[in-house]
This record gives structure tokens, sequence and C-alpha cells, in this order.
């Protein structure tokens, strides 16, 4: 008789009390063999006492922190106590969807060069509100780790919110865990990093986890500048190319690209923030230095000229000749385009 696998679920907490307790029932009420592990990383607030009753179930243990160690180590510590054959990191914010592990775990038994299993992740702000959630039969799209990569070079994005990743144990153990230096984009040279190891398999038309946004949140405080995340992205590509471009092919092709493609993110930036009259918000010269540092053929981009003239303009004209610029449509139809297929293709 084949051996049930099971999922090791890691959940990360500071001071997510009031959500502890929904984001674990989600996992646990999955139908799967399934060990939690969530990590306290020294909460002020009523995490230790969720935390201890939760752990009054067999399936989940609570470790907490008597130092703050950081979300990277905090992270870490738990992939290392990850024993079961697929694991999956989820922040103590996010929710599972009904069905979410089985569905990964249907494919990761089937196919054993799958390393990532992903799916869509819908964004939510209220419990009470939750979006429904599409739970039926995936499309189960199986990308070429190396054609994955290329797909993120194009816009040099992730295209993944985090809670609906579940990975192979074995692979996770082998590649290590997240790096320290890049505290914001981490998530993205770790996707790239099994990509370049292993098969991504993506389930479409389904929903396989549901993303909190809200002000506490990291993204929207300790990682909300521009250039910072320009500069970690710029760093996790940097770090998978240099340390695991031996198992991509054309690796230098796919790493010009990337960097292309954060130069001209950049000077649109820029762009940008004088056609919304933000100058004073957004500092202009340091988006074009980072683009020209990034990529040595930054002036002959469409964007480093369009901004030039916006110079030339001043801070009065381009919110005003906007509306006839051709520019500002064709960036918002590719973004559009951008998104539609990350809905349908997830990459």
């Amino acid at each position: 008789m084949t051996k049930e696998t099971s999922f090791s679920v890691v959940i990360p907490c500071y001071n997510y009390a009031h959500y502890l307790k929904g984001c674990v029932e989600s996992v646990l009420s999955q139908g799967v063999k399934v060990q939690v592990i969530i990590i306290d990383d020294c909460s002020t607030d009523e995490t230790p006492a969720v935390g201890t009753s939760l752990a009054n179930d067999a399936r989940v243990t609570f470790i907490r922190h008597g130092i703050n160690q950081g979300h990277i180590k905090t992270y870490n510590e738990g992939l290392a106590l990850a024993t079961e054959d697929y694991t999956a990191l989820i922040s103590a914010d996010d929710l599972l969807t009904p069905g979410a592990l089985k569905r990964a775990q249907a494919v990761l038994d089937d196919h054993p060069e799958v390393g990532m299993v992903y799916g869509h992740a819908p964004y939510f702000q209220s419990n009470d509100k939750l979006p429904q959630a599409r739970t039926g039969k995936p499309r189960v799209d199986i990308w070429d780790g190396r054609d994955w990569i290329a797909q993120r070079c194009k816009s040099a994005t992730s295209c993944i919110s985090s809670p609906e990743v579940i990975v192979r144990t074995s692979l996770q153990r082998q590649l290590g865990g997240y790096r320290e230096d890049l505290p914001h984009a981490g998530d993205l040279e770790m996707w790239l990093r099994f990509a370049a190891h292993s098969s991504i398999a993506y389930l479409a038309e389904v929903d396989q986890a549901y993303y909190r946004r809200h002000v506490a949140s990291m993204q929207s405080t300790q990682f909300n500048s521009k250039i910072a995340d320009l500069r970690q992205r710029r760093a996790a590509f940097e770090a998978v190319f240099q340390v695991h471009g031996h198992k991509i092919s054309d690796m230098e092709e796919l790493r010009q690209m990337a960097l292309r493609a954060l130069a001209k993110e950049a000077l649109w930036l820029a762009c940008w923030s004088y056609d919304r009259r933000r100058v004073h918000h957004i500092c202009v010269d340091d988006l074009q230095a980072f683009a020209e540092e990034t990529y040595p053929s930054a002036h002959a981009l469409g964007e480093y000229w369009g901004l030039q003239w916006r110079r030339r303009l001043g801070t009065r004209w381009p919110p005003i000749l906007q509306p006839i610029m051709p520019s500002g449509y064709i960036h918002w139809v590719k973004h559009k385009m951008l998104w539609r297929r990350h809905r349908l293709r997830g990459v």
C-alpha cells in the first residue's frame, strides 16, 4: 500500500494573535495529514495564549522566541523543522482555501519532476468579507523551470504573493532557506531558485490561498519604498544567476532581460511622477541613476527619452499633456495584459 504523503505548514507570527486561529483552522481543515509549526517571534500581544491553546491539537506545535529574531530567521527556523513530504509557509494573517493542499498534493504525487506548486491568491481585508474561492478541479500547467524563469525576467517581478506556494521538502532542504540579505525579495529569489532546479506547476482556474492586505503588513510598512523594492528585486535576480546560473540555459541572455525590465520600470516610475505631480514625493534622480547602473544601454530605452522630455517641460505641463500622450496608454494596456496573463497562466 502506498504511503499517504503529508504536509508541514510553517506559520510565523508576530503580533497577529487576532488572525492566528483562523489561519491555523484553514490549514487543519484541509483533509490531509498535516504538521503545523507556529513560531511566535516574541509577539507583544495575545499570541502566546492563542498559540498555546491551538497546540492542544496534537497536529500543532507552538514555539515562542524570547527575543525577536526577525522574519527571515523565523522563516528559516520553521523550514528547518519541517519533516513531512511537502512544505508550505503561510503568514499568520493569511488563509488557505478549502482543498488547497489536496490539489497541490495530487500534482506533487504524480509529477516527481515538479518542485513547487502554486495557484491564484485573491486579496482580502476582512474575514467577514472573504471573496468566494474557486475550489473545483484545476487545470494543471507544468512549466520547465528555465521557461518559468524567462517569464519572470520579462517583467522582473514576482507573480506570487506567498501563501499559495507548496514545495517539495526534500528539494527545500537541498536548496536551503531564505537569504538574510534579501529581506524584501527573498521570496522571489526562492521561487527562482526552485525553478533553476525543478519544474514548476501552476494550478489554474482555482484559488489556493487568501492574501490579506492591511496597514500593518510588511508590504505596507517596512518595504514600501519604490527604489528599495527595485534594488531588492535586482539583488534577487543577480543572486540566482550568480549562484545557480550553471543550472539555467542562456543565463546571460535572461539576466540582461531582467536588468532591462528593471531599468524600464525605474524610468517609467520617474515619468509617472511627472505625469501625476509626484516629483516631490519620488526621487527622479535616484530612479534614473538606478536605471543607468542596472542596464548600461538605458539611454536607448523609450522610457529614458520620455523622462528627458518631461524634464525639459518641467512639472507643470506633463499632467496637462498626459491625456494626449500615447506612452501612458501603452503602459496601461501592457499592465492590463500582464495582469490577465497572470490570472490565466500564473506567470
